[in-house]
This record gives C-alpha cells, sequence and structure tokens, in this order.
C-alpha cells in the first residue's frame, strides 16, 4: 500500500514540476512574441541568427556563395533520385495470362 502512495506522490510531483516548466516555456514565447510585435517570423529570423543557422549576407560574395552551396545540394539531390526515378518508370511490364 506504501508503494502505490509513493508512486502516486512521485506522479504528482512530476507532474507538477512538467506544469510549471510549460508555464515557464509558454511565458518565454509570448514575452518573445511581444518583443518582436507578434511577428512569428521575425522571431524564428532571430532565433537562427543567435543559434548560427542562418548567418547575415553582408557582400554580394556571400550570398552568391550561399546561393552556390544551396544549388550543389538540389544538383545532388537530383543525381540520386533521377536514377531512381528513372528506373521505376521504364519498368518491364509482364502479361499475366488470363484463363477462361
Amino acid at each position: 500500500m506504501s508503494d502505490n502512495k509513493s508512486s502516486k506522490r512521485v506522479s504528482a510531483i512530476m507532474l507538477g514540476l512538467g506544469t510549471i516548466v510549460v508555464l515557464w516555456v509558454v511565458a518565454a514565447f509570448v514575452g518573445a512574441l511581444h518583443h518582436t510585435n507578434w511577428q512569428f517570423g521575425e522571431l524564428a529570423r532571430q532565433y537562427m541568427l543567435a543559434t548560427g543557422m542562418m548567418k547575415s549576407l553582408h557582400t554580394a560574395v556571400d550570398f552568391y556563395t550561399h546561393i552556390k552551396g544551396i544549388e550543389y545540394l538540389i544538383c545532388v539531390a537530383f543525381f540520386v533520385a533521377f536514377p531512381i526515378f528513372f528506373k521505376y518508370v521504364n519498368k518491364e511490364k509482364r502479361t499475366v495470362p488470363v484463363s477462361k
């Protein structure tokens, strides 16, 4: 019986801590949205700049280098996907004999 009470107590503590964390995350998110004038796109841009997922492009060379990198990734994806697609399209269709 005491195991049941202690497991309920642990569950209640975990639920309380989880609720506190969720409330803190929601408050932080709402505060960040308020700071960016309720613009989710601007919040996402600031997050990506802060984490290094995106960097500001100051010169034309920076921009061109970024575009070329994306172009190379698209080319690699095409070179992998096209032969697979070509094999799929040119499969030999077998005829199945039908008996009456």
